[in-house]
């Protein structure tokens, strides 16, 4: 019993510390949308959006509103999204997406993992070109059919639309990211989450140690708090 329940323990910590980090990731671009374009999601689609998203992350309303009301704060710090792009240990491509108020801290700490691991954190362009940055809304299935709904959104750019647990996801290009969250509007779709993500166009098969090795940086980059995504081309 005594094994079972620390294990348990582990596991629910590790839940709550990745819903913690998800919570400071959302926390910091409700900041930058409302010093960006002002307080009234009504008024700015961008924070309408994350809140949208903060809401599908069960990120409670009073840690929503604190948000910003702190962005509302002129002494509120002021968050930057830089992207760094660099090579993983046995050749993998790695983008890592970070919001930060202190840019020579968060670049010191990315090149420190990827040296650590044996890779080495490349220019701007290095390695995004091997990936295809694209919008991808989530809803629940509800009544939807799916080839009904195909039809319906392909003329405000859909590119692939997939089912899976109960939930629908439509995928658009970068630039068709607008036009698609009107749409689902338009047709009263509960959206839970849009969010940009990059996919790599192909992948690179890798062996069970060498996996290893690249999920451990991967980990180890997740885990600092200026990080908001890490994508790779490994399969």
């Amino acid at each position: 019993m005594g094994r079972a329940f620390e294990f348990r323990k582990e596991r629910k910590f590790k839940r709550w510390n990745q819903m913690s980090k998800v919570f400071t990731r959302l926390g910091k671009e409700i900041v930058m949308a409302v010093k960006a374009g002002g307080p009234d999601p009504s008024n700015n689609t961008k924070l309408k959006t994350v809140i949208q998203n903060a809401k599908g992350a069960s990120m409670p309303k009073d840690r929503i509103e604190a948000a910003i009301a702190r962005a509302s704060n002129k002494d509120e710090k002021d968050y930057e999204e830089v992207v760094y792009e660099g090579y993983g240990p046995h050749g993998i491509a790695v983008i890592v997406e970070t919001s930060t108020d202190n840019i020579n801290r968060t670049v010191a700490n990315v090149r420190h993992y990827f040296s650590k691991a044996g890779g080495s954190l490349g220019t701007t362009g290095s390695v995004s070109f091997m990936f295809e940055h694209k919008a991808v809304f989530r809803f629940l299935k509800a009544d939807y059919d799916l080839e009904e709904l195909e039809l319906e959104l392909i003329d405000f750019g859909l590119e692939d639309i997939d089912e899976n647990e109960g939930e629908i996801f439509v995928y658009t290009a970068f630039e068709d990211f607008g036009n698609m969250q009107k749409a689902l509007e338009d047709k009263g779709v509960e959206v839970i989450s849009a969010e940009m993500q990059r996919f790599p166009m192909s992948t690179t098969e890798l062996t069970s140690e060498q996996e290893a090795d690249i999920n451990k940086m991967i980990e180890r980059i997740e885990e600092d708090d200026d990080v908001n995504h890490v994508y790779h081309n490994m399969s």
